[in-house]
């Protein structure tokens, strides 16, 4: 099995990024929160190839920089303005003339654009421009834990039958291979393999080699064609309410993208292994103003089946041990879908209906909270989306039906008296009844029903170097839900953020964010009833940056969770990390180490810490121990990059880790992971 990977390894090495990510990886861990981790691990990645693959300042868009979340529509408007009042720029210093632009905003700009001609003759999408202007990178990633799980120990055959949900059918190891091309911002095309750890290569049921396979084909700005998608893609139209497979901004996100409508068909990139559409999808320019999509699907999904009815949607993707074999493409989805919209300078509407159907009845078996859950063989959503300006006030939402005529809505007024100022509230409200399975929008909830809230949030810039985020978020839940027996329960969750720079390369950031939730609680009686569950988070970091490759971190957080006047858990971690580089020097390092002390799972702690190119790094953290990452990277000439990562976590209240077959016997855990990339 290691020959394998080797000889892979190898032939791709014969077949690379030198600006970093690190400044949007600041910025969004100001922003990031636990309950957004799936989110950021695809953004992070969309942004991490955004920064690599910059835009040209003199032709951006608007919906180029709407790509970008730290901008505000009026700073998207004065930087559209700008180039149309004084023509190309000759230099990024020339970002700093923007009415409203300050340092901070600047320095994340900057990493997202390049100064190039307004137009050449080489950014015409002609054959001969695209065989020899063409960006191309090939890489792979491998990662190797250092330890033995469970999962993966010697076993007796007669034992695997017995026990058949025990041990895995594939190897440790975690390999991923991707190429890409691209044509500045008009032809793009890749294809990405992946093995997760635990699965088999080239042999049980994966003859072929990778668990997952795709590969796509994306046109943008060609004639009147505005996007064709052929492979795999994804949809996002409005507010989310009838599909949206781009991952909405949490609560925890800048309020300047909270009234952002989806970028409607987009490229797959991504090696999750659910959230995404297989066929072809177009959007054609009708006229100046209007837009008309349409998009076919047809995949295999992985699901629970029991006498022919779907009891349940796998979404994690891995097929490592039988039971997740049993599951593997086991019914079919058609999707079809149309968007019809309007882009007008006062005014922007759009319509959007899909229509999709199973193979085989979607019937979950029965809990009292999935009384309303999505049933049946076949769905359909119409939805209309709208957005009104008026000077400094915008007002925006979304108004979706099912089939049964149920509605979920949610609604956006925001106002904003300068360029760095914005008030926002937001109402919301989700039938209990209402069925979407693309749905994903601004929630408390992971489905898009049973709920009704009202979000409050102010945004602002003080003093010129202090940035102020504030929010207020009431919700009630009619029905009852996932461990809550109960019906008509609220909540509330609020947050304060305050970030602080008194010189350019220093900064300075704390949160405190609170919420109070209804929750299951067993007493020591067994006795079962609802309480309000509540969680204290308070965290500090600070940065200096030395030069553009130096910069130290550290940072300090507190957790304080408890059910209504019941003993409290508690949670601290500290830690600190420090990138290191040198210009003209094409070695990298960076170290990160943490603290944690945690009274139980509830006082969990998660942190950041630097990982691989395209690759998030969330940990998670509860009990006592320390952890300790090393990352080293090397960057050849711009065309070769070979980067490492070992990980190292201790703990010193356990002498085992995790549990079923991914238990670790000892105190230790330890992985290794490597990338390499060429760019040709």
């Amino acid at each position: 099995m290691w020959i394998k990977y080797f000889i892979v390894c190898v032939l791709i090495s014969y077949t690379g990024v030198n600006i970093s990510a690190q400044t949007w990886v600041e910025w969004e861990e100001q922003v990031a929160d636990e309950q957004d981790i799936v989110y950021w691990q695809e953004r992070y990645e969309e942004m991490s190839e955004l920064i690599e693959h910059p835009f040209n300042i003199n032709t951006i868009t608007k919906e180029q920089l709407e790509q970008l979340p730290f901008l505000s529509d009026k700073l998207i408007e004065n930087i559209l303005y700008y180039l149309y009042k004084y023509g190309p720029m000759v230099s990024k210093k020339e970002l700093f003339g923007i009415e409203g632009m300050d340092w901070q905003t600047r320095r994340l700009l900057e990493k997202c654009v390049y100064v190039g001609e307004a137009e050449d003759e080489k950014s015409k999408l002609r054959w001969r421009n695209i065989w020899k202007y063409n960006k191309q990178e090939l890489f792979t990633r491998v990662d190797i834990p250092l330890n033995k799980k469970a999962g993966y120990a010697d076993y007796d055959p007669e034992i695997l039958e017995k026990l058949p949900n025990k041990r895995y059918y594939g190897d440790p190891i975690y390999n991923n291979i991707r190429y890409r091309f691209r044509y500045r911002q008009q032809l793009f095309a890749g294809l990405t393999a992946e093995k997760d750890a635990g699965e088999p290569f080239f042999r049980l049921f994966n003859k072929k080699g990778y668990d997952f396979y795709s590969g796509y084909l994306f046109l943008q700005d060609v004639k009147r064609w505005k996007a064709i998608a052929l492979g795999h893609y994804r949809v996002s139209f409005g507010y989310g309410l009838v599909i949206n497979q781009a991952f909405s901004m949490g609560k925890s996100a800048s309020l300047y993208t909270m009234n952002r409508m989806g970028r409607g068909l987009s490229k797959y990139t991504s090696i999750g292994e659910y959230n995404y559409l297989q066929g072809a999808g177009a959007t054609y320019r009708l006229s100046e103003r209007w837009n008309i999509s349409a998009f076919y699907s047809f995949r295999k999904q992985d699901a629970n089946v029991e006498n022919m009815f779907i009891t349940s949607l796998k979404t994690d993707g891995y097929h490592r041990l039988r039971k997740d074999v049993e599951k593997m493409n086991t019914v079919s989805n058609h999707l079809a879908g149309s968007n019809l919209s309007y882009n007008g300078k006062h005014v922007e509407f759009g319509l959007t209906v899909v229509y999709n159907i199973f193979d085989k009845v979607l019937n979950p078996d029965y809990r009292k909270y999935n009384r309303y859950y999505p049933r049946g063989k076949d769905f359909f959503n119409a939805g209309v989306n709208y957005k009104f300006f008026f000077r400094r006030m915008v007002f925006s939402g979304e108004t979706a039906v099912d089939r049964q005529g149920k509605i979920a809505t949610i609604n956006i007024l925001s106002y904003s008296p300068t360029v760095n100022t914005t008030f926002l509230l937001m109402n919301r409200y989700f039938d209990k009844r209402y069925q979407a399975l693309y749905a994903n929008a601004f929630g408390e909830n992971s489905r898009i029903q049973n709920e009704t809230g009202i979000y409050i949030g102010l945004e602002t810039k003080l003093l010129n170097r202090i940035r102020l985020l504030y929010y207020t978020d009431f919700f009630y839940f009619p029905y009852y839900r996932y461990r809550v027996d109960k019906e008509k329960t609220i909540g509330i969750e609020e947050r304060i953020q305050i970030s602080y720079s008194p010189i350019n390369s220093l900064s300075m950031l704390i949160k405190y964010s609170y919420k109070n939730k209804a929750q299951n609680y067993t007493s020591s009686q067994k006795t079962k009833f609802v309480l309000p569950y509540m969680r204290h988070r308070l965290h500090y970091q600070l940065s200096y940056s030395l030069n553009k490759q130096t910069v130290f971190k550290t940072m300090a957080e507190y957790i304080r969770t408890s059910y209504y006047k019941r003993e409290y858990s508690n949670g601290l971690m500290i830690g600190g990390s420090a990138k290191v580089g040198f210009t003209g020097f094409p070695f990298r390092a960076s170290v990160s180490g943490a603290w944690f002390r945690t009274d139980d799972y509830n006082s969990r702690i998660y942190m950041y810490e630097p990982g691989l190119l395209y690759a998030f790094s969330m940990n998670s953290f509860y009990g006592k121990g320390t952890r300790l990452a090393v990352n080293l990277r090397y960057d050849c000439n711009n065309w070769l990059m070979i980067q490492g990562k070992w990980g190292w976590t201790h703990y010193t209240d356990r002498n085992r880790i995790s549990s079923g077959p991914e238990e670790i016997m000892g105190n230790n855990k330890a992985d290794l992971q490597f990338q390499l990339r060429i760019k040709f």
